[in-house]
């Protein structure tokens, strides 16, 4: 069945993606730097989510980046914390860390500070790993603080689901 986002969904994307994750026998883990938890937040108020969801890491220094994840300081260095390649990196360590089908990883700039010519607030990275693909999408969204995490939760939960109608 294929979700179309132009129209209402039936559910929320939490219960949708953990109605999927169940039906596949998938686990999931999460990295957040941004959005600090809250799409942990989001899966965890689904009851039941403990039989596919197992875990999270909010890192929002690069030293937690480096320590819980395994980023690599050179990735951090090189190209910087919001980016593909290091939210790329953010999703593979969760999966491997907690040995998860599935790592979802988000990292940008909320705001209102922080941001620069070649990276303005509400610049979002989110990675995805599994083992049939790692990807980084990436988002620019216009609004305060709290409007950026929301948005970045909503779209990590999108692409989780774009994927697993795929599975």
């Amino acid at each position: 069945m294929r979700y179309l986002w132009s129209i209402a969904l039936s559910k929320p994307l939490e219960v949708l993606v953990g109605e999927l994750l169940s039906q596949r026998g998938l686990h999931l883990a999460v990295a957040e730097s941004c959005t600090g938890g809250l799409i942990s937040h989001r899966l965890t108020n689904v009851a039941g989510s403990s039989t596919y969801y197992l875990g999270g890491v909010t890192a929002y220094a690069n030293e937690a980046k480096v320590r819980l994840l395994e980023v690599s300081p050179d990735t951090l260095e090189k190209f910087g914390a919001v980016s593909a390649e290091t939210v790329i990196e953010m999703a593979h360590g969760v999966r491997a860390v907690l040995s998860a089908d599935i790592g979802i990883a988000v990292s940008g700039i909320a705001g209102p500070g922080g941001g620069s010519a070649e990276k303005p607030v509400g610049t979002v990275w989110i990675g995805y790993s599994s083992s049939q693909a790692e990807f980084a999408r990436h988002f620019l969204w216009q609004g305060d603080r709290l409007t950026v995490k929301e948005k970045s939760a909503q779209a990590a939960l999108k692409i989780l689901m774009e994927q697993l109608e795929k599975a």
